[in-house]
């Protein structure tokens, strides 16, 4: 299949080419980069100066087009890629929240195509493999990819909401620079993050829009079958922190569970769910981020307090990979009928 890249020239851009450059099925047919005029791709990431890519600024003609831009650009272009019948793959955020009106709340800025947001399907195959399948014989494919915070969250705590289990929730997460994007700013040097660790949105961090909504679906197709199942995932308390490594992110869910639960219970919940999953592994011990370095894993461990009753759930990714670009082409493979880990098979980098 021929796939183009809309905003080539970031990190996640950048880690999508070199994802694609390896994949068995796909060609590169076109990159795009602002302001760029037949600019070697070696410009903007020299690790992939031997692909010989140029990045231009005409819009990619292709089966599918990965967009990844800005809040609120990827949408005003998207009709203009629908119409062609390129599939639409936002590793942004203009397709993940279901309710046009969240986006003021949450982006600051009116969704300029909510007919398109009214199709969409939220990319994280695990909990949507069916619905992203179903979506590649329309005529128009809207897939919104998810976050990286929120990746990493709502499958450590999917099974959890599915059963009903989350009375309250606190979600303590740490992410690598590079999930801060490519922005040349004064707190991103590395003299402010060196030897650093910095919270930060508190309180109105935009990724807990989708923990929330994917949360409360998840406990309206579990047994108890009610949005109102898990009442600690209507507001999550979600704090994100930078720290400074290039990639990973870890998130510590903090769970009082709906009522006591066992660990043969939770271990069996983890089991059931992610059992044949390719690419998240439930894990007996703490992950940790260099576990997963530049793979498409995710690796979760869910543990009871026997002292307390509460329930840790910690899951570790490649903020890069399973949390964008990785996440991205496993999408790509959902809707076009490819096995899944077709281009992914990569083991993680150590050390």
């Amino acid at each position: 299949m021929t796939v183009g890249i809309v905003g080539a020239t970031g990190y996640a851009g950048g880690e999508l080419v070199r994802l694609l450059l390896n994949h068995p099925n796909v060609k590169l047919v076109g990159l795009y980069g602002r302001n760029r005029d037949n600019v070697p791709v070696a410009d903007s990431h020299p690790h992939l100066r031997e692909s010989g890519l140029l990045i231009d600024q005409a819009v990619p003609e292709a089966d599918a087009v990965f967009t990844a831009l800005p809040h609120g650009v990827a949408a005003g272009m998207a009709a203009e890629i629908v119409g062609r019948g390129s599939a639409l793959l936002d590793i942004g955020p203009d397709f993940r929240l279901h309710d046009p009106a969240d986006y003021p709340t949450w982006y600051k800025f009116d969704h300029p195509a909510p007919e398109l947001l009214a199709q969409a399907v939220y990319g994280l195959p695990e909990l949507h493999r069916d619905e992203m399948r179903a979506a590649a014989g329309r005529p128009v494919t809207v897939v919104g990819l998810p976050g990286c915070y929120p990746t990493a969250t709502i499958l450590t705590l999917a099974p959890l909401a599915r059963a009903g289990l989350i009375a309250d929730l606190a979600v303590d997460a740490k992410s690598g620079v590079s999930g801060a994007g490519r922005e040349a700013r004064a707190d991103l040097l590395f003299s402010e993050v060196n030897e650093s660790v910095k919270a930060y949105g508190l309180f109105n961090h935009r990724h807990t829009a989708e923990m929330e909504q994917e949360l409360q679906q998840q406990g309206e197709l579990g047994p108890l079958a009610s949005r109102d199942a898990n009442p600690g995932v209507a507001t999550v308390d979600f704090l994100p922190h930078l720290i400074p490594m290039t990639r990973g992110i870890l998130t510590s869910c903090h769970v009082r569970t709906t009522r006591p639960v066992s660990q043969s219970e939770l271990d069996a919940l983890y089991a059931e769910a992610y059992s044949d999953e390719p690419f998240v592994k439930v894990m007996a011990e703490p992950p940790s981020t260099k576990h997963v370095f530049g793979s498409n894993l995710c690796r979760i461990c869910v543990k009871v307090d026997p002292r307390s009753g509460r329930v840790l759930a910690i899951g570790a990714i490649d903020n890069l990979v399973k949390g964008a670009a990785g996440q991205a082409v496993q999408a790509l493979n959902v809707v076009f009928g490819l096995p899944e880990t077709t281009g992914l098979e990569q083991y993680p980098l150590a050390p």
